[in-house]
Protein backbone atom coordinates (compact mmCIF):
# COMPACT_ATOMS: atom_id res chain seq x y z
CA UNK A 1 0.00 0.00 0.00
CA UNK A 2 1.53 3.56 -0.94
CA UNK A 3 0.42 6.45 1.91
CA UNK A 4 1.12 10.04 0.95
CA UNK A 5 0.96 13.64 1.82
CA UNK A 6 1.59 16.14 0.55
CA UNK A 7 0.54 20.08 1.20
CA UNK A 8 -0.41 22.44 -1.78
CA UNK A 9 -0.86 26.37 -1.21
CA UNK A 10 -3.08 27.98 -3.59
CA UNK A 11 -3.51 31.61 -4.61
CA UNK A 12 -5.54 34.31 -3.37
CA UNK A 13 -8.71 34.08 -5.05
CA UNK A 14 -11.65 36.10 -5.53
CA UNK A 15 -15.02 35.66 -3.80
CA UNK A 16 -16.67 32.43 -5.48
CA UNK A 17 -16.24 29.05 -6.57
CA UNK A 18 -12.51 28.04 -8.60
CA UNK A 19 -11.92 25.05 -10.39
CA UNK A 20 -8.50 23.76 -8.71
CA UNK A 21 -8.81 20.34 -10.31
CA UNK A 22 -5.82 20.61 -12.26
CA UNK A 23 -3.67 22.29 -9.92
CA UNK A 24 -4.61 19.26 -6.93
CA UNK A 25 -3.84 16.34 -10.18
CA UNK A 26 -0.14 18.34 -10.30
CA UNK A 27 0.30 18.30 -7.15
CA UNK A 28 -0.06 14.78 -6.52
CA UNK A 29 1.36 12.79 -9.64
CA UNK A 30 1.77 9.36 -7.75
CA UNK A 31 -2.17 9.36 -8.68
CA UNK A 32 -0.79 7.39 -12.09
CA UNK A 33 1.10 4.84 -9.88
CA UNK A 34 -2.45 3.57 -8.10
CA UNK A 35 -4.56 0.77 -9.30
CA UNK A 36 -7.31 1.57 -6.61
CA UNK A 37 -7.16 3.74 -3.90
CA UNK A 38 -8.71 7.24 -2.57
CA UNK A 39 -7.23 11.33 -2.54
CA UNK A 40 -8.33 12.71 0.28
CA UNK A 41 -8.55 17.00 -0.08
CA UNK A 42 -8.69 18.73 3.26
CA UNK A 43 -9.06 22.74 3.24
CA UNK A 44 -7.31 23.98 6.42
CA UNK A 45 -9.75 26.85 6.66
CA UNK A 46 -13.08 27.23 7.84
CA UNK A 47 -14.20 30.26 5.56
CA UNK A 48 -13.46 28.99 2.29
CA UNK A 49 -14.80 25.31 1.76
CA UNK A 50 -14.36 22.73 -0.99
CA UNK A 51 -16.97 20.99 -3.70
CA UNK A 52 -17.39 18.64 -6.09
CA UNK A 53 -19.55 20.08 -8.89
CA UNK A 54 -20.21 20.42 -12.49
CA UNK A 55 -17.01 21.70 -14.58
CA UNK A 56 -19.04 21.87 -18.19
CA UNK A 57 -21.50 24.64 -17.31
CA UNK A 58 -19.69 28.21 -16.06
CA UNK A 59 -23.19 29.33 -14.70
CA UNK A 60 -22.98 26.45 -12.53
CA UNK A 61 -20.22 28.33 -9.94
CA UNK A 62 -22.25 31.43 -10.54
CA UNK A 63 -25.64 30.52 -9.22
CA UNK A 64 -24.00 27.94 -6.47
CA UNK A 65 -22.41 31.50 -5.36
CA UNK A 66 -25.81 33.51 -5.38
CA UNK A 67 -27.87 31.11 -4.03
CA UNK A 68 -25.26 30.32 -1.34
CA UNK A 69 -24.71 34.51 -0.77
CA UNK A 70 -28.70 34.33 -0.41
CA UNK A 71 -28.65 31.51 2.64
CA UNK A 72 -25.91 33.02 4.48
CA UNK A 73 -26.66 36.88 3.67
CA UNK A 74 -23.79 39.20 5.40
CA UNK A 75 -27.33 41.43 6.43
CA UNK A 76 -27.90 39.19 9.19
CA UNK A 77 -27.16 40.43 12.81
CA UNK A 78 -24.35 38.08 13.17
CA UNK A 79 -22.25 38.62 17.07
CA UNK A 80 -18.98 37.71 15.78
CA UNK A 81 -17.76 40.35 13.32
CA UNK A 82 -14.61 41.59 14.70
CA UNK A 83 -12.92 40.53 11.32
CA UNK A 84 -15.54 42.26 8.95
CA UNK A 85 -18.94 41.44 7.74
CA UNK A 86 -18.18 38.67 5.59
CA UNK A 87 -16.20 36.97 7.89
CA UNK A 88 -19.51 35.24 10.07
CA UNK A 89 -21.00 34.73 6.88
CA UNK A 90 -17.99 32.91 5.53
CA UNK A 91 -17.95 30.56 8.28
CA UNK A 92 -21.63 29.49 8.02
CA UNK A 93 -20.73 28.71 4.57
CA UNK A 94 -18.06 26.76 5.30
CA UNK A 95 -20.08 24.37 7.54
CA UNK A 96 -22.90 24.26 5.36
CA UNK A 97 -21.12 22.79 2.47
CA UNK A 98 -17.85 21.39 3.85
CA UNK A 99 -13.75 21.48 3.72
CA UNK A 100 -13.07 18.09 2.51
CA UNK A 101 -13.51 15.85 -0.45
CA UNK A 102 -12.65 12.58 -1.02
CA UNK A 103 -12.10 11.27 -4.44
CA UNK A 104 -11.82 7.48 -5.65
CA UNK A 105 -8.92 6.34 -7.96
CA UNK A 106 -8.99 4.07 -9.97
CA UNK A 107 -6.21 2.45 -12.76
CA UNK A 108 -4.16 5.77 -12.35
CA UNK A 109 -6.72 8.43 -12.47
CA UNK A 110 -9.44 10.13 -10.09
CA UNK A 111 -12.52 8.23 -10.82
CA UNK A 112 -14.51 11.64 -11.22
CA UNK A 113 -17.68 11.42 -13.26
CA UNK A 114 -17.59 13.22 -16.48
CA UNK A 115 -18.75 16.88 -15.53
CA UNK A 116 -17.30 16.76 -12.52
CA UNK A 117 -15.02 19.33 -10.66
CA UNK A 118 -13.08 19.80 -7.81
CA UNK A 119 -13.76 23.45 -6.75
CA UNK A 120 -12.27 25.57 -4.18
CA UNK A 121 -15.21 28.12 -2.98
CA UNK A 122 -14.12 31.18 -1.63
CA UNK A 123 -16.67 32.90 0.77
CA UNK A 124 -14.51 35.67 1.02
CA UNK A 125 -13.96 39.18 -0.40
CA UNK A 126 -10.21 39.21 0.29
CA UNK A 127 -8.45 36.14 1.13
CA UNK A 128 -5.14 35.79 1.16
CA UNK A 129 -3.58 32.12 0.04
CA UNK A 130 -4.93 28.75 1.08
CA UNK A 131 -3.38 25.69 2.17
CA UNK A 132 -4.53 21.79 1.15
CA UNK A 133 -3.43 18.84 3.12
CA UNK A 134 -3.69 16.31 -0.02
CA UNK A 135 -3.91 12.45 1.38
CA UNK A 136 -3.08 9.64 -0.91
CA UNK A 137 -3.68 5.82 -0.36
CA UNK A 138 -3.79 2.68 -2.54
CA UNK A 139 -2.77 0.25 -4.02
CA UNK A 140 0.13 0.40 -6.44
CA UNK A 141 -0.30 -0.77 -9.72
Amino acid sequence: MIWLQKELSLSPRARGCHPITCEVLAAVPEVSQIDVGILHVFLQHTSASLTLNENADPDVPLDLERSLNILASEDLPYRHTIEGPDDMPAHLKCSLTGNSLTVPIGVGQVRLGVWQGIFLWEHRRRAGSRRLLLTLFGKPK
